[in-house]
């Protein structure tokens, strides 16, 4: 709706205030019926039953007063100060305006690709309306706990032939304290550690170091060029985890479009310069959950071998295999699938891991 809005002109030509956007939204209707105001230039305030809320403060200024509620006695308070006007945009269903990014912070976050002129001139959208911004830190993994190990291997392992492997793709905890580290970032130096946990959210923005690093301090290793292909095509030596004939769907293995086309609106060549975004894993239909796909099971148990992330193996030169939620066929297909054309500090939005160690 928001898009169409700017289109057509609602939401103030020129330069706009995310105030007068959503003064234009609650110009659409009321669920209480209880009438809104915008701010000055900033955002809405809603009277309710108890008093009215205060307006937001909007990319335009402050926010007036909210109006009384049908039965309460007073109004809310002034709403905060929000950041200069700008050309209109918008990212998803959340309106932003045209801005230099050193000037885009605080409780809002910019996105590239949705503003004409230089690089530095971005959607600058507000944390929480809606739209993934690449500077949130979601932890989708709070909570969850790395199962027991199956066949005397290590926690969240499976055996396979002579040693053990990850059932799953890794995602990461802090070795402090266990805490679960977002897996939609690079974890730079932090100390962490390497967990195999099921309908978890797998670590990708991952490098080979950081991830060998990670099995090290978990009692694992990075996986054996031949290790992970025995895993991953069985004692059959098949060509996918599930057979030699290709099942389009059983893996997490060809997203229609690539996430950073859709993401950014655009196929030109500049969205390929920003593959570290937080937000493309974060797209539908874009990362699966660790063992989500049940079809996408080795003969010996491991999941997600095929598809969803790049997985890295030991080579020193730097090789990852099995595809990802794209393309599991341009580098050879299913298992056979093997990436070498980046060093070991290579990362990005599709590279992960998973361990093996001995029983």
């Amino acid at each position: 709706m928001l898009r169409a809005m700017i289109a057509a002109g609602k939401i103030l030509g020129g330069a706009v205030g995310l105030g007068a956007s959503l003064a234009a939204l609650a110009a659409c209707g009321s669920e209480s019926g209880v009438p809104t105001r915008a701010g000055s230039g900033g955002g809405a305030g809603a009277g309710t039953d108890d008093g009215g809320a205060g307006g937001a403060g909007g990319f335009g200024g402050a926010g007036e007063a909210g109006i009384a509620g049908n039965s309460g006695s007073e109004v809310g308070g002034t709403g905060g100060m929000g950041l200069p006007d700008g050309p209109p945009c918008a990212v998803g269903d959340a309106v932003g305006v045209c801005i230099d990014v050193e000037v885009c912070v605080g409780d809002y976050a910019p996105t590239p690709g949705f503003c004409e002129g230089p690089a530095n001139v971005q959607c600058c959208t507000a944390l929480g309306a809606g739209a993934c911004h690449p500077e949130t830190v979601p932890q989708p993994n709070l909570g969850l706990v790395e199962p027991p190990g199956v066949g005397g291997c290590p926690a969240g392992m499976v055996p396979v032939a002579t040693f053990c492997i990850d059932r799953v793709e890794a995602a990461l905890v802090r070795t402090s304290d266990g805490g679960p580290v977002s897996p939609y970032f690079n974890p730079e130096m932090a100390s962490v550690r390497a967990v195999a946990i099921p309908f978890a959210v797998p670590q990708a923005y991952i490098h080979q170091e950081q991830a060998s690093d990670a099995c090290l301090n978990s009692g694992k290793r990075l996986c054996e060029t031949a290790e992970w292909l025995r895993a991953c095509q069985g004692p059959a030596t098949t060509t996918y985890p599930y057979g030699d004939k290709l099942l389009l769907g059983l893996c997490n293995d060809h997203r229609a479009v690539h996430p950073a086309v859709e993401l950014f609106g655009t196929t030109d060549s500049w969205i390929f310069s920003q593959l570290d975004n937080a937000c493309l894993n974060q797209l539908p239909l874009s990362l699966a959950l660790t063992g989500s796909l049940p079809g996408c099971e080795t003969a010996e148990g491991a999941l997600d071998m095929m598809g969803n992330l790049h997985e890295w193996t030991a080579d020193p030169a730097g090789t990852f295999r099995g595809g990802f939620y794209v393309d599991t066929q341009l580098n050879g297909p299913g298992c056979l699938y093997a990436t070498t054309a980046h060093n070991t500090l290579h990362w990005d939005y599709s590279t992960g891991f998973r361990c093996c160690a001995d029983p």
